[in-house]
């Protein structure tokens, strides 16, 4: 066996270590779809062989070229740009609004099963993103908008703790394998802007970050020295490197601040509580605020997207929906109108810690005061006592918001609140959070979803075991499973240990 052969072979064991290939899940392979407007784009899907090569389904596929059959990736060297993303790029809103499909469009269109000028619209109407900064041309081009598939962001970054450069990128690889459409680089401490290049540079997905943090840093640590030309030439740093959209609290208002020190448990936003700390040293107002157009016009000229943060999101069910939470959300409704007269992109940031019967009320809301803007949410954990359980608690509110209208979800691992992850806990994270999300489309009755669940459910019915190896969310799992429980010496497959064989209501059904 080469050596080529032999990382395919291990690529999908949790243990593998940080390597330059990545081979599809057993039974996947990598299929791209030409465009017919742009001839430079492709398209990937992963096509998943069933039933002994007479079915096949193609799924949505954010893995980028890791996933090609054997074929090998030079970390150090990153990834070659997208044919037709090599160019200066286009101001998607702009071109949206003059009634022409871009290439990002078409690749979007093809890549969700829809028609490309309902995708242009909805650039044009600032109900979907597509965030492409023109310097991270490596990035394929993907939708976050309620009429879309639901997205899921997986946060990773290392910090003055722990963790280094090699293990970010192995992190950003692994979670882009197992479904992430996103990630967003959170990196603190030291080697901020290097980490960052790393992850661009080898990165498929959009990426995402919280400026402030990098700022922070080079004024030492100390709030009291934070400046808006700080914060300017961080942005501009990060423009120029890629990355295609930026977390920016600009909706934290002096008078919000009262209210917030009432709560259970204050701020809990990093960004949030950054510049809350600002505020109250010099009694000044948001610099983000003060400076917001100036901050649109950075970021058109990359084409970089707004995530406009929510800093006083709720960090406990207590804090749900109080007058901090919703003051800001009206601010950011104002600020999507200003980010939209500049041609810039804007998703907004949602909770935190929210309980079922409350979570409407956000979605509603939201869909009111920002204009029909997508919404990004955190969670909602739904309830406060799943430490080492929180990915769960977050995919259950994950869920229903995503029902709602929410169009990106942020996974949350087992060790919110706890440790920063490590791979296992991303991958776990991600996984529950593809299933919230798989929920939403299926209950919006999004074609994708119904054919690859209905796929599922026939392999099911017809104990086709290694189809359903290869439609799970981790088939290395589901494969383990059976076969640890599975006697060796069993003269039937047509069951599982549940039931065994007289007693499994499919098989049973099948004889009626």
């Amino acid at each position: 066996m080469s050596k080529t052969q032999h990382a395919c072979q291990q690529a999908s064991s949790i243990k593998n270590p940080p390597g330059k290939i990545f081979c599809p899940f057993s039974g996947s392979h990598k299929v791209y779809v030409s465009g017919k407007i742009h001839s430079k784009v492709r398209v990937p899907f992963r096509e998943v062989s069933l039933s002994e090569g007479k079915e096949k389904l193609r799924l949505y596929d954010c893995s980028g070229p890791y996933s090609e059959d054997n074929t090998p990736i030079d970390l150090e060297a990153g990834l070659p740009p997208l044919a037709f993303r090599s160019g200066q790029g286009t101001n998607q809103m702009m071109a949206a609004r003059k009634g022409k499909v871009t290439p990002e469009v078409e690749f979007v269109a093809i890549r969700e099963g829809l028609k490309p000028d309902f995708v242009r619209k909805e650039v044009a109407q600032g109900r979907v993103i597509i965030p492409a900064n023109v310097r991270h041309p490596e990035a394929e081009p993907m939708a976050i908008g309620r009429n879309f598939l639901v997205k899921i962001n997986a946060n990773i970054g290392n910090s003055a703790m722990s963790s280094s450069i090699e293990e970010e990128l192995e992190k950003m690889l692994w979670s882009i394998r197992w479904g992430a459409d996103t990630v967003m680089d959170l990196s603190t401490g030291k080697n901020i802007h290097k980490t960052r290049e790393r992850i661009i540079r080898n990165c498929p997905v959009p990426v995402g970050t919280v400026p402030i943090y990098q700022a922070l840093e080079k004024v030492g640590g100390k709030v009291v020295d934070l400046t808006w030309e700080a914060y300017r030439d961080t942005l501009i740093e990060q423009c120029e490197q890629g990355v295609d959209y930026f977390t920016v609290h600009a909706g934290v208002l002096r008078r919000f601040i009262p209210v917030a020190k009432k709560r259970m448990t204050g701020i809990v936003s990093r960004g949030g509580s950054i510049l809350a700390k600002w505020m109250q040293i010099h009694k000044k107002e948001n610099f983000l605020y003060t400076h917001f157009e100036e901050i649109c016009e950075i970021l058109k000229e990359y084409d970089v997207s707004f995530s406009l943060g929510d800093g006083l999101r709720p960090g406990s069910t207590h804090d749900a929906n109080d007058k901090a939470q919703f003051g800001e959300l009206e601010v950011l409704g104002k600020l999507t109108k200003i980010a939209w007269k500049h041609d810039v992109q804007v998703m907004i940031e949602g909770p935190g810690h929210v309980p079922l019967n409350k979570i409407k009320e956000n979605m509603d809301l939201q869909l009111t005061l920002c204009h029909g803007a997508p919404f990004y949410t955190l969670g909602p954990l739904v309830v406060d006592v799943g430490a080492g359980y929180d990915h769960v608690t977050s995919a259950i509110g994950a869920a229903m918001i995503g029902w709602l209208g929410t169009a990106m979800l942020c996974y949350v691992t087992p060790k919110e609140h706890l440790a920063l992850p490590n791979r296992q806990d991303v991958k776990e994270g991600i996984i529950v959070h593809k299933i919230a999300a798989l929920a939403a489309d299926l209950a919006k009755g999004h074609p994708m979803a119904i054919a690859w669940n209905d796929a599922m459910s026939r392999a099911r019915f017809n104990f086709r075991w290694e189809d359903q190896y290869r439609l799970a969310l981790d088939p290395d799992q589901a494969r383990r499973y059976r076969e640890e429980s599975f006697p060796k010496e069993a003269t039937s497959d047509r069951c599982c240990t549940m039931c065994g064989p007289d007693f499994c209501a499919m098989k049973i059904s099948q004889e009626i």
